[in-house]
C-alpha cells in the first residue's frame, strides 16, 4: 500500500455513518485523504460513527437517503470526488424478510442512482461496490466460493446484492471507457469493535454482557469466514490504488476472506470469545432457521486477491476476536474511542508490505 498515495485525494464514501463505513472513514483520514461522507443519520445512540465523533473527523458530512437521485446528484457533483466507495446499504439478512422493498430499493435503485450520476462525473477514476460473501448460488455444499461461479441468492438480501453485480456488470460495458474503472468487493462476517447491528454474534454478545442477559446464539453450528474488518479494509484500499494507477491486471470482481483454516462455525467463535475474556455466560442455543432461512456453511476463495493484488490476511481468527473484544472493552472504559481505533488501525498498517 503506497501511503502517499491518498495524500489530498478527494474519496467519496456512501454509508460512511455504517460499521465498515466508520472504519474506512478514520483510515482514510489517517491517509490524508479529502474524506466526504454520504449516508443516512447513524441509528441509535450506540454507534462507531456517534462514539469517535466521526462527523467532526472527516472533511464534509452529509445526510440524504441514495433512493434520492436529484439530491445524490447535486451532492456527487458538489463534490466532484476521484475516488468512490459506495458501501450504503440495506446490509441484514434477516431485516430483508422484515421490510423486502427496503432492501430491494436502496441496494438496487439506490446503486443504479451512483452508478448513472457517476457516468458524467469526469475527475471520478475508481469506484468501490462493496456487495457481499452472499452473492453466490448457495446450495450448502461445503465449497469455497470464487469470483466465477454462479451468482444467485434465496434471501432478498442475498437477491439483492447479486443484482448489484449484475447492473454493475452492464452499466460497465453500456456506459464506461476504460477512463473510469469499477470493480465489486465481496466479503463476509466482518468484526471489530464499534458494530450495535441486530443479529450478529459479536454485538450480541456484547448486549448482554453490558446487560447481564443470557447469550443467544443463533445457528450454532454455521460456518462462516470471520475476518476483522482492517483486513478486509486493507482489500478495498488496495483495489481503489492499484486500478487508480493502474498497476493490476484486469478483474471485474474480487473476494476478500480469512485464510481456509480459519473459516469457523459460530460455537466455535463463541468459545473463544469467552476464553479470551476467561468469563462464563448463561448460553442459550437458539436455532431461528424455520423462520429466517440463512446458509449453514459459506466460505471464500481469495486466490485472485493474493494473486493480483498481493493480498493477504494479516490477523488470525484469534486475533480478530481479541482486537474486537478490545476495542469494547475501552469503549466500556469511556476511553476516546477515535484515538483508540486510530492506534488499531496504524498497528495493523505497521504489518504491511
Amino acid at each position: 500500500m503506497n501511503k502517499n498515495f491518498w495524500k489530498g485525494k478527494r474519496v467519496l464514501i456512501t454509508g460512511h455513518t455504517g460499521f465498515k463505513g466508520s472504519w474506512l472513514s478514520i483510515w482514510m483520514k489517517i491517509l490524508g485523504a479529502k474524506v466526504t461522507g454520504i449516508s443516512l443519520p447513524p441509528e441509535g445512540k450506540k454507534n462507531i460513527f456517534e462514539i469517535t465523533n466521526l462527523k467532526k473527523k472527516i472533511n464534509k458530512n452529509i445526510y440524504l437517503n441514495i433512493k434520492n437521485r436529484k439530491e445524490l446528484k447535486n451532492k456527487i457533483e458538489e463534490v466532484n470526488p476521484q475516488i468512490i466507495f459506495h458501501l450504503a446499504a440495506q446490509p441484514l439478512v434477516i431485516e430483508s424478510y422484515k421490510n423486502p422493498l427496503n432492501t430491494i430499493e436502496t441496494n438496487i435503485l439506490g446503486t443504479a442512482n451512483l452508478l448513472e450520476i457517476s457516468r458524467k462525473i469526469e475527475s471520478l477514476k475508481i469506484i468501490i461496490i462493496v456487495t457481499t460473501d452472499k452473492v453466490y448460488k448457495n446450495i450448502n455444499k461445503k465449497s469455497f466460493f470464487n469470483e466465477n461461479d454462479q451468482l444467485g441468492g434465496d434471501d432478498i438480501y442475498s437477491y439483492s446484492k447479486a443484482s448489484v453485480e449484475l447492473l454493475v456488470n452492464s452499466y460497465k460495458k453500456s456506459f464506461f471507457n476504460s477512463k473510469k474503472k469499477i470493480v465489486t468487493v465481496r466479503a463476509g462476517n466482518v468484526i471489530g469493535g464499534g458494530d450495535w447491528s441486530n443479529n450478529r454474534l459479536i454485538p450480541d454478545f456484547i448486549k448482554s454482557y453490558e446487560k447481564k442477559n443470557k447469550f443467544i446464539i443463533r445457528n450454532p453450528d454455521h460456518v462462516r469466514p470471520w475476518q476483522h474488518v482492517m483486513d478486509c479494509l486493507y482489500g478495498y484500499i488496495l483495489v481503489a490504488e492499484k486500478k487508480f494507477t493502474k498497476k493490476t491486471k484486469k478483474f471485474d470482481a474480487i473476494n476478500f476472506g480469512p485464510k481456509k483454516n480459519q473459516i469457523s462455525s459460530v460455537k466455535k467463535v463463541v468459545g473463544i470469545i469467552l476464553e479470551t475474556l476467561n468469563i462464563k455466560v448463561k448460553i442459550l442455543n437458539k436455532n431461528i432457521n424455520k423462520d429466517y432461512k440463512e446458509k449453514n456453511f459459506l466460505a471464500l476463495d481469495s486466490s485472485l486477491a493474493k494473486k493480483t493484488l498481493k493480498w493477504s490476511p494479516k490477523i488470525n481468527l484469534n486475533e480478530s476476536i481479541k482486537l474486537t473484544l478490545d476495542w469494547y472493552m475501552e469503549y466500556l472504559k469511556k476511553k476516546n474511542m477515535y484515538e483508540y481505533t486510530c492506534k488499531q488501525i496504524k498497528n495493523y498498517i505497521t504489518r504491511l508490505p
